[in-house]
């Protein structure tokens, strides 16, 4: 090939990105979302679409793709090409403890491109209305004298209410016994049933219950109190320090789309986010919107990484895996 050929070509290549980019977008954009509709994801991306929509001049479609823990929709956004026109919204469950608990086709660290941070939600500890201890410190006190024997509801064997047990149970020298449930929906229902003790449940999947007086809640696990309960402690200030955990949303594009591309998603997810009345629905739902610096695509590689770094090491100690 002459030299003038392979310039060309370069040529070609950047400039076929530099025009992607300055067309983006030239129709619908699908977000794959790793999970079944109807969920506190589903619902909070649907918030997001119609301002995203505005911003970006394009329809958004949402195609739910559930299945072995999220590892299918993922999979199926790795390998879609690198235009932005198709990404994946998941959550600190699907795409950080998913990296440690499951034997994936794709490596979550590399295959994606970061666009932006989205809402969150901590976990907190709930239990059986039944259940004898009046706060965190009685909690812990019972754990320790029943060891063992209090059961612990669990979304699937390796899921986030599993990790964030063992995570507890370390911090706390506890132990309980697992029980794994298909969904959410029936561990919660078990537990108003008084059939399972406790579970660190999604503070927001859980909330009605616990306004309702159907179940109790101990402590949450963010650095400070959640705006949604503010009269529960953190799990900090019940005397766990450090017992810090939250169940982040996160946007994704595969690895190579255009940096242009990547901005243009990441600012309409953030004029999205900015727009008072989503802002007001998803603070009803008791999700919290992340601070602009952590919204962008190089915030939120930076906010994954210390994620990454943080959980694997705990995950990888607690000998958590499916196969």
């Amino acid at each position: 090939m002459t030299r003038a050929l392979v310039g060309f070509s370069i040529a070609m290549l950047f400039g076929g990105a530099h025009a992607l980019a300055q067309t983006f977008p030239a129709k619908p954009i699908t977000i794959v979302i790793p999970l079944a509709a109807g969920g506190a994801v589903d619902t909070t991306v649907r918030l997001l679409i119609e301002p995203m929509r505005t911003a970006l001049g394009q329809p958004i479609l949402v195609e739910n793709v559930g299945g072995a823990g999220g590892t299918t929709g993922i999979a199926r956004v790795a390998r879609a090409a690198p235009d932005g026109y198709t990404i994946s919204v998941g959550t600190w469950g699907t795409h950080v403890v998913n990296a440690f608990v499951y034997s994936t086709p794709y490596d979550l660290a590399q295959d994606f491109e970061t666009v932006a941070l989205l809402p969150s939600v901590p976990h907190w500890f709930i239990a059986r209305k039944s259940l004898p201890p009046k706060d965190f410190k009685e909690f812990i006190a019972y754990l320790k004298e029943n060891s063992g024997k209090v059961t612990a509801a669990s979304v699937g064997a390796g899921g986030s209410s599993a990790v964030c047990g063992y995570y507890f149970g370390k911090a706390t020298g506890t132990s309980t016994t697992l029980v794994p449930y298909r969904g959410g929906a029936p561990a919660l229902q078990d537990i108003v049933a008084g059939n399972v003790d406790m579970m660190c449940d999604l503070a927001a999947n859980s909330l009605a219950q616990v306004r309702a007086g159907t179940i109790k809640a101990y402590a949450v696990t963010s650095k400070k109190r959640w705006f949604a309960a503010p009269e529960l402690p953190t799990a900090d200030e019940a005397g766990v320090p450090g017992l810090d955990l939250s169940n982040w949303l996160g946007a994704y594009a595969p690895k190579g789309t255009p940096k242009d591309v990547v901005a243009k998603l990441s600012k309409a997810f953030a004029v999205a986010m900015a727009d008072p009345a989503v802002r007001q629905r998803i603070m009803d739902q008791g999700m919290e919107i992340p601070p602009p610096e952590q919204q962008t695509p190089e915030g939120f590689a930076v906010y994954l990484k210390s994620e990454m770094d943080k959980w694997g090491a705990i995950i990888r100690e607690s000998g958590i895996k499916v196969q």
